[in-house]
């Protein structure tokens, strides 16, 4: 982005510090209350969030709010608020946290237009498949930062789709996901599945579907590290019950991480990070010759199988 060029003159007063960028006159905005309103805009908080968003969707910022802490580090972004008639202002701490509504903002705050989130093109899928990309799914996982924990890993580790179920317990795309993910939401592809388990098995010529269970179920996740051609669709659930009994039934295989048994289970955030650098480190299997053959003509109305079993226990 280019340096921020001298805006139309304003009203306001000019800021006392000339390393200030341009404040366009603009109206206070305050944090709506609960309701309607909160639906048609998210405050996305932090610098590591705003700057992923302005690298990969600047066109959904619709107001920017920032300290003067934050003066050295905004100029590009209001340079291209400024181009597109939208405003920003310097706000004081407590203006800023009225903004945002919460104190943990960072000392920026970007008032954005949510992203859709539409369930994923089959075509779509399949080309995923053939480009060997994985799957990370979450069913039931209410908790948003650990949403927002799960995006900022596969964000690290460069995997690229995360999807969601429609669980009434799963979390969305909320700012708490959002400033927790740290940037890491902008850099996948997000999208949500109805009617979860159905959707599993039609993907699973594409992919080899593995859930996640507690220590005393599944197999090693070393069970991974197979040689089907097909790449992984993981599905998490959350910490207390586990994968539905129908997302369990639609796994072909299930996984667990083995423990010291001092504690039942990781943290779902901390284990979606374990599995996506087990993903990531896996050798590749090979893409021509005879392992190619179970996807290219599995029985009719069945999925390919891998070698590793797959079982019922309460997942993770």
């Amino acid at each position: 982005m280019s340096k921020p060029t001298q805006p139309p003159r304003t009203r306001r007063k000019p800021a006392t510090n000339p390393s200030h960028p341009p404040f366009p006159s603009s109206p206070r905005l305050e944090a709506p209350p609960d309701g309607p309103a909160q639906e048609r805009t998210l405050k996305i908080a932090g610098l590591p969030a705003v700057a992923a968003l302005f690298k990969r969707e600047p066109e959904r910022v619709l107001r920017l709010f920032y300290e003067d802490r934050m003066v050295p580090k905004v100029g590009d972004f209001c340079a291209y608020l400024a181009r597109s008639h939208r405003p920003y202002r310097l706000v004081d701490g407590e203006e800023l946290a009225r903004v945002a509504g919460t104190v943990l903002h960072g000392g920026i705050v970007a008032v954005v237009e949510p992203r859709p989130l539409v369930e994923p093109d089959p075509e779509a899928v399949r080309t995923w498949a053939g480009a060997g990309e994985s799957l990370f799914i979450l069913d039931g996982v209410g908790n948003p930062h650990n949403l927002g924990a799960i995006a900022r890993s596969l964000a690290f580790l460069g995997f690229r789709h995360l999807l969601i179920s429609d669980h009434p317990a799963q979390a969305g795309l909320s700012e708490a996901a959002y400033r927790v993910a740290e940037g890491g939401l902008e850099y996948l592809s997000i999208h949500r599945v109805p009617r979860l388990p159905l959707w599993l098995k039609r993907i699973g010529r594409e992919y080899r579907v593995v859930g996640t269970a507690l220590a005393r179920g599944g197999v090693p996740v070393e069970a991974l590290r197979g040689d089907d051609p097909r790449p992984v669709a993981l599905v998490l659930g959350n910490e207390e019950d586990g994968l539905p009994p129908a997302t369990l039934e639609a796994c072909e295989a299930i996984v667990t991480l083995r423990g010291s048994g001092a504690v039942q289970s990781l943290n779902v955030a901390a284990t979606a990070a374990i599995l996506a650098y087990v993903l990531r480190t896996a050798p590749k299997p090979p893409t021509t010759g005879p392992a190619r053959a179970p996807r290219k003509t599995p029985p009719p109305g069945r999925p390919s199988r891998p070698a590793i079993r797959r079982t019922k226990k309460d997942p993770l």
